[in-house]
């Protein structure tokens, strides 16, 4: 999950920004920065409904049926002149520095402004357009200038420091301290220590930073939008009858009617090329999404990676730091990159050399059609089926028929039963205000008491403004600090949607990957944290809940309720579901491989001098060195990768969902040995108490070995995707 947010302020700024500069030294003496503070937030215009304080049910919501691009820019500017008040008064009290009066009060400040990016987020991700990354070109800069008038408040670091380095910290929660640390790390790691002229840099390189990120993502975008294929009738061959409905669908939306658009995402790419008999449309497609960003025209991303590389090794180089990585790992539970890669190692291998043993049985197959060819990117996918077919007997087209999202969505209700005790509502529609037709609310509450947990919206639907893949974000989160508020969680697909009437049936890989976002919005609701800077992520270890609840999807209680054939109504066959678990490690030399590269190139990227890398032969002469099979490129090539490009929250720790994957296993594995499975209530319990209601109150290692007694092992993911295992004395990740 990557949050869409350009930053998150909220009530700890600090804990949620990554790299700001210096504010100006203020000479106004705090009893007047105080009645400042107050008078600027008096004199907020709450006319502008993107500042205002969220009303209606539930404890308030957004208003996302008031949402005007016009009001975006006014709320900005007048959210961050409050937020600054707010932190300067913090900054100039009087008073010795105390939990209190300086911690507490920075999870209070910029309430304002988090709301403002409430609807940037929405905008950003869910309906951008031209407008709006208009103003978001504009703004970024200004956003970070803004952060580095926080971050690097001398006056308000030493009030941060001071309370780091009481004698008090010890009486204080398990909680209280560790936000506490959060706090000073991130004011250390960004700069406060460094002299004004570094430090006047820092802020300036952050700036262009933010500009670069921007541009990096609306390029990919761009491509996404302006490369549609339509194609024919006569070219439908081998495509399923939902995806040649919804394909027809989408090309009706763009004004070609009795056409079939081919959009450039990989909701749309990936059955295409799994079963169109068209090697030369499949070829077409593939080139074209692949390509993003990497067209030599004025969306082309090269120039971006290198500029922004250099940037980010500048930028470091100012703290004390060899590389990015090693910045940007240190307070990761992996620390170093030399810990990351390692673990990179320890895999890559096997994935390979399964990928050789795929494509050595997909060009068998080939050859015994009498296609002529070698196996080619384009072909895995398409080959990689008849391999299934033939191997495992297993159509994926024949599960897809059991896959209906509306489905998928009530047993991952039914999970979330069992596990939280939470029960999902339909919330009427009208009561709560969405942004597009799609959305859908539900209500939350414990089943038990009937409390109210908080609300989940839904927007499943691919369309154009959208940006693509899958996310979970949050538009308020549980904290009890301030009076106890409640959640409001989102979850947001790209699926293509089916012909009108029919249902929306999906991949396997698609239902996965539901789970998996479902996975975050638990998360989200079964917080049970004081402090809003609880909720700060720790990046290789946020994507392990969300993995771990994929595991559901395969449990016999989601098999024999939720998994029905989408005419018929009939339950998936029980050959089916042997079927599918005998081929659950089919193809995994390609995921691993692809994925596995993209991590790799990640952790390559920042930590190799920036003046050697022109990012175009650098890929390619690094996945050379590793002995990347052609059959297979990464993932997200580098001129799309915006999980590391387009920010930096998974800048340097792409990595981050194999070392979750590793924690992901091992606690799978504790699941399968309870004697009541996947919904053993003890190994259940320890699950909510330990992995998700603590969020980042506790450190991620020490919650992880409350739950299962132990670190997790990385012999239980070679075992999860069927490669070679060898037992080593000391087995912990």
């Amino acid at each position: 999950m990557k949050k869409p947010l350009l930053c998150f302020v909220s009530a700890s700024v600090i804990a949620a920004l990554s790299a700001c500069s210096p504010a100006p030294e203020s000479a106004s003496t705090a009893q007047s920065t105080t009645e400042a503070a107050e008078q600027v937030s008096a004199q907020a215009d709450y006319d502008n409904v993107l500042l205002a304080e969220y009303q209606g049910p539930y404890g308030g919501v957004p208003a996302f049926d008031k949402m005007d691009l016009a009001l975006l820019k006014p709320a900005l500017e007048k959210g961050m002149e409050i937020a600054l008040a707010d932190y300067e008064a913090i900054a100039n009290n009087p008073e010795p520095a105390t939990f209190e009066n300086t911690i507490v009060e920075m999870e209070r400040a910029g309430s304002e402004l988090n709301r403002v990016f409430t609807y940037w987020g929405i905008w950003a991700s869910n309906k951008s357009s031209p407008e709006f990354r208009a103003i978001q070109r504009e703004m970024a800069p200004e956003l970070s200038a803004f952060q580095s008038k926080i971050t690097q408040n001398a006056k308000l670091f030493e009030r941060v420091k001071s309370v780091y380095e009481s004698d008090a910290l010890a009486s204080l929660t398990e909680e209280e301290q560790r936000i506490i640390w959060m706090a000073y790390n991130e004011f250390a790691r960004n700069g406060a220590m460094l002299n004004e002229a570094d430090k006047a840099r820092y802020a300036q390189i952050n700036q262009e930073l933010a500009a670069l990120h921007t541009q990096f993502s609306n390029n990919v975008l761009a491509d996404e939008e302006n490369y549609v294929l339509y194609i024919t009738d006569e070219q439908l061959d081998g495509l399923p009858e939902s995806f040649v409905k919804a394909a027809a669908t989408m090309a009706e939306e763009r004004g070609e009617s009795g056409k079939y658009a081919i959009t450039n995402t990989r909701s749309s790419m990936d059955p295409f090329l799994t079963y169109s008999t068209n090697r030369e449309l499949r070829e077409k497609v593939w080139r074209t999404y692949y390509s993003r960003g990497d067209n030599g025209d004025e969306f082309d991303n090269n120039e971006l990676i290198k500029e922004i590389l250099t940037l980010r090794h500048e930028r470091v180089k100012l703290l004390g730091y060899d590389n990015y990585a090693q910045w940007r790992l240190e307070d990761r539970m992996a620390k170093t990159p030399e810990n990351a890669m390692d673990l990179m190692n320890k895999v890559w291998p096997a994935a390979i050399a399964r990928v050789e043993e795929e494509v050595a049985d997909m060009q068998a197959i080939a050859d015994a059609e009498g296609d002529d060819i070698t196996i080619m990117p384009w072909d895995y996918r398409y080959y990689a089926e008849k391999v299934r077919q033939e191997k495992y007997a297993l159509d994926s087209n024949e599960v897809k028929q059991y896959l209906q999202l509306d489905k998928l969505r009530e047993a991952m209700f039914y999970v979330a039963g069992r596990l939280f005790n939470f029960e999902f509502t339909p919330v009427k529609e009208g009561k709560v205000p969405v942004f597009h037709e799609d959305v859908k609310v539900w209500e939350v509450n414990d089943k038990t008491s009937g409390k109210f947990i908080g609300l989940w919206y839904l927007d499943p639907f691919a369309r154009e403004g959208k940006r693509s893949g899958a996310w979970a974000t949050t538009y308020r989160s549980y904290t009890t600090f301030d009076g106890e508020k409640s959640v409001l969680s989102s979850n947001n697909s790209n699926f293509v949607k089916g012909a009108p009437g029919e249902a929306t049936l999906i991949s396997w890989d698609d239902a996965e990957t539901y789970f998996h976002e479902f996975g975050h919005a638990l998360h989200f609701l079964a917080a049970d944290v004081k402090y809003p800077s609880s909720h700060s992520g720790v990046r290789d270890y946020t994507e392990f809940q969300s993995q771990l609840l994929e595991r559901w999807l395969l449990t016999d209680e989601v098999i024999n309720q939720f998994l029905v054939h989408y005419q018929t109504g009939e339950p998936i066959p029980p050959a089916l579901v042997a079927k599918i678990k005998q081929a659950s490690t089919f193809n995994e030399g390609f995921k691993t491989t692809e994925y596995m590269a993209s991590a790799i190139m990640d952790l390559l990227y920042h930590t190799t001098d920036p003046a050697l890398i022109e990012p175009d032969a650098f890929e390619r002469e690094q996945l050379q060195a590793l002995g990347m099979p052609e059959e297979i490129v990464m993932r997200h090539r580098s001129t799309q990768f915006g999980h590391v490009f387009s920010g930096e929250g998974y800048a340097a720790a792409y990595y981050g969902y194999m070392w979750a994957e590793v924690l992901t296993s091992d606690a799978a594995e504790a699941f399968a040995q309870a004697p009541g499975g996947f919904y053993d209530e003890e190994v259940g319990e320890r699950l909510v108490k330990y992995l998700f209601a603590v969020r980042n109150a506790m450190d991620p290692a020490e919650a992880y070995r409350k739950f299962r007694g132990r670190d997790a092992k990385v012999e239980a993911l070679m075992r999860d995707r069927g490669f070679p295992v060898s037992e080593s004395k000391d087995d912990s990740k």
